[in-house]
């Protein structure tokens, strides 16, 4: 009898307008090369920032852009779907329907505010508050510098509810030689926390 192809599982993957956007897009990458399927979300502020830290020419059409990064990480067909902020019919903001897993890389505070407090006010908040209120696995990938009382006490929050706060500080023990390095140093982390394997850097004692 054959076997049924296997069917890869499925990330929820979103960028917000925090700096250090090559973290959250080369996460992308790695969950493509991995065999996930993306659930990508991208808000207003993080086109700012890509264009801003970047070289990327992203498009503004929705079905563009998918076919773009479909293009750029040699997906495969509909294995990243862009969503759009205001799509509150998809499956990210039904509790029977989002994946299991879902990444906020990078996190802005404005958005770690939102998560914290329950305020849905679009797709990526909404995503989140699933994440949380379904007790699936909820990583948040603040970037900021230094954090206020608020940002800690969101932190905190979020932290008790069962969200993993795994922030953008990457080490300098593999002795990185290039951004690069520094960027996989935080991507390898998430994979980590996520159970997916991967050759970005030896585990510690490796």
């Amino acid at each position: 009898m054959s076997q049924m192809p296997e069917q890869p599982h499925t990330v929820t993957l979103a960028l917000t307008g925090a700096s250090g956007v090559q973290y959250g897009l080369r996460l992308l990458e790695c969950l493509i090369a991995a065999n996930r399927q993306v659930y990508f979300l991208l808000s207003k502020a993080a086109r700012v920032v890509i264009a801003t830290e970047t070289k990327l020419k992203l498009p503004s059409n929705r079905q563009e852009l998918q076919a773009f990064l479909t293009d750029r990480y040699r997906a495969k067909p509909d294995q990243i779907r862009v969503l759009g902020n205001e799509q509150w019919m998809s499956a990210v903001a039904s509790g029977s329907g989002a994946p299991s897993q879902m990444v906020v890389c990078p996190a802005s505070t404005g958005t770690l505010s939102a998560i914290a407090t329950g305020a849905s006010n679009n797709l990526i908040e909404r995503a989140a508050d699933v994440a949380l209120k379904e007790r699936r696995q909820l990583i948040i990938v603040p970037r900021e510098t230094p954090y206020s009382a608020i940002h800690l006490e969101h932190m905190l929050s979020l932290t008790r509810m069962g969200a993993v706060i795994l922030p953008a500080s990457p080490g300098f023990y593999n002795q990185p030689q290039t951004v690069d390095d520094m960027v996989d140093f935080i991507v390898a982390r998430i994979m980590n926390h996520l159970g997916i394997d991967h050759n970005l850097m030896p585990r510690w004692g490796e």
